[in-house]
């Protein structure tokens, strides 16, 4: 049992953490960064096999780090881990893996206490960077009562089609994720697509002409599409809600893989097969949630957490929970906030107002 006190504890080694940690070590402040995988970048190494980013390497750098490789190349995943470890290794980061922390409280006076097993960090500061919408997989209650015979994975545990059994294939849930693997495993399985349309871009994000547009459409994620303005705020609650738009695959290329697309939704199991809200029973081999995931924060122990789970903050600050911070959080500040290109200025905001609201240690 040991107790170790540093100025700000960052919970989360992916792209919000070291970013935030990086910004910090700018201001020359103590700060240690704590991750429960065993590498930095395992989060993205265990996605799915052919994940690629939806931004061209241009976009995808880090502060002070520009992304290796052609600048519009769309990063597979594994790139995408291996530059995350390489960006903590080339500033020297202080990143601790392989350690989970089991609760945080607050302490008297002013600080919080977080225990990793039977030992216990003591900090001024906190910032949570565990990830965009957590990292606990959204499956129904009533998934459990699918027969044994139907394998069911959430996309956080898919990884190729042929983890599949021989059957059809039900996939739940048409955000991105969702409609990338149904067109994955179309060539292999038949597939049936539900879910309510979120919508897709209008344009093939990889067209050479899209070099282009693809400043706008940066600027328009970081200035346009915030939590000050009318239509930021409505793209929040839907992105929140319902996950973002169809992004690489259309519906005609769903459609010229013969993805059947049902706009119902899973609403319950009959005879041990999923049941759509229309009474349909579908018979599949396979079913693959695509539900995204749920903020599970109760190893916070602070009554900071609004009815759906999300953390009551603006701009990543915990107003009634002084020295506490969100980082990387879908719509921290605009649509820009989750992915890599917007990392970065909400990392910036975070680490200014940590140097602010701490006085610099004087050595004796």
């Amino acid at each position: 049992m040991s107790d170790q006190h540093i100025e700000t504890l960052i919970v989360g080694a992916g792209q919000a953490g070291l970013s935030t940690g990086y910004h910090l070590r700018r201001l020359n402040r103590p700060f240690l960064i704590v991750d429960g995988n065993e590498r930095v970048g395992d989060n993205w190494r265990q996605q799915w096999d052919t994940l690629r980013l939806y931004t061209p390497a241009k976009y995808d750098g880090l502060p002070g780090l520009r992304f290796p490789g052609d600048q519009w190349e769309f990063p597979q995943k594994d790139q995408v881990a291996d530059y995350l470890e390489s960006y903590a290794l080339r500033w020297d980061l202080p990143v601790r893996t392989s350690t989970r922390i089991g609760s945080l409280e607050a302490r008297p006076g002013g600080g919080y206490a977080a225990t990793v097993g039977a030992d216990t960090i003591t900090c001024d500061n906190v910032v949570v960077a565990t990830g965009s919408f957590g990292r606990t997989p959204n499956i129904p209650d009533f998934a459990a009562e699918l027969d044994p015979s139907v394998l069911q994975l959430h996309s956080s545990q898919y990884r190729r089609p042929s983890q599949l059994r021989p059957g059809r294939v039900l996939v739940v849930g048409a955000s991105h994720s969702g409609t990338d693997i149904a067109y994955e495993v179309a060539p292999t399985h038949e597939t049936v697509l539900c879910g309510r349309d979120c919508g897709q871009i209008p344009f093939r994000i990889e067209h050479r002409m899209n070099r282009v547009f693809f400043p706008v459409l940066v600027f328009v994620a970081r200035h346009v599409l915030t939590r000050r303005t009318p239509i930021g705020r409505k793209a929040m609650e839907e992105i929140r809600l319902h996950g973002g738009p169809m992004i690489r695959v259309k519906r005609e290329d769903l459609a010229e893989r013969d993805v059947e697309r049902v706009l119902s939704r899973v609403t319950g199991v009959s005879g041990g097969l999923p049941m759509l809200d229309d009474g349909r029973v579908v018979d599949v081999a396979n079913v693959v949630w695509c539900t995204g995931f749920r903020q599970v924060l109760d190893w916070i122990k602070l009554p900071i957490l609004r009815e759906d789970g999300w953390p009551t903050e603006y701009r990543g600050v915990v107003e009634t929970a002084p020295g506490l911070f969100f980082c990387g959080l879908a719509f921290q500040f605009g649509f820009s906030s989750m992915v890599l290109p917007g990392i970065s200025r909400d990392a910036a905001y975070l680490a200014h107002l940590i140097a602010t609201r701490t006085p610099a240690r004087v050595a004796a």
